[in-house]
């Protein structure tokens, strides 16, 4: 489901703009890996499932940009104090047990003024899918891998210490319980 078309296209607009040595949280198969661009140097993938990464090889194999495994939890992360300009998260904030300690590390990790390009689903604005977001995100965590329906992904950022330089709300075709999409950039601040 996250890889169709029109995702796919929203990954490739969330990576515009990263530059340098970048972390990706969740890099699960890889399937940002074609849309990273050339102003990218390095990237340092985290990465808890075996699984994914094996799945990954294949297009770690043929990129470009170097990639390093750094970890298997953005809960604790490897890397040193201010040591990467840019981070990205698609579709990972809302399985992390602990989504506070990883935003903190992520902020950490990030030099000043470092930049945290992110694509995510979370909570709805209307009250009424919020609530069924709510009812739902047992559930939801069961069967989806942990994934909980009902983040406020800019609140959480916002608790972590980031500045929203950009975000955009909506809803993408489906279910509006797992479709309401925040999307954008924070920086360290």
């Amino acid at each position: 489901m996250l890889s169709r078309k029109p995702i796919l296209e929203l990954r490739e607009r969330t990576a515009r703009g990263l530059t340098g040595e970048v972390l990706e949280i969740g890099f699960g198969s890889g399937i940002n890996l074609p849309y990273y661009p050339a102003s990218v140097a390095q990237v340092y993938a985290v990465e808890p499932s075996s699984v994914a990464r094996h799945l990954a090889e294949p297009r770690v194999q043929r990129s470009r940009v170097p990639v390093v495994w750094s970890g298997l939890d953005g809960q604790r992360l490897t890397l040193a104090d201010a040591s990467v300009d840019c981070a990205l998260s698609t579709f990972t904030l809302c399985t992390i047990p602990d989504v506070s300690a990883a935003l903190s590390e992520l902020r950490r990790v990030l030099r000043p003024g470092g930049m945290l390009h992110f694509l995510e689903h979370g909570r709805s604005p209307t009250a009424r899918v919020a609530r069924w977001q709510d009812r739902l995100t047992p559930l939801q965590k069961r069967v989806a891998g942990g994934c909980h329906l009902n983040r406020n992904i800019p609140d959480l950022l916002r608790e972590a210490g980031f500045c929203m330089d950009a975000l955009e709300q909506y809803y993408l075709p489906g279910p509006k319980v797992a479709t309401f999409i925040s999307e954008g950039r924070a920086r360290r601040c």
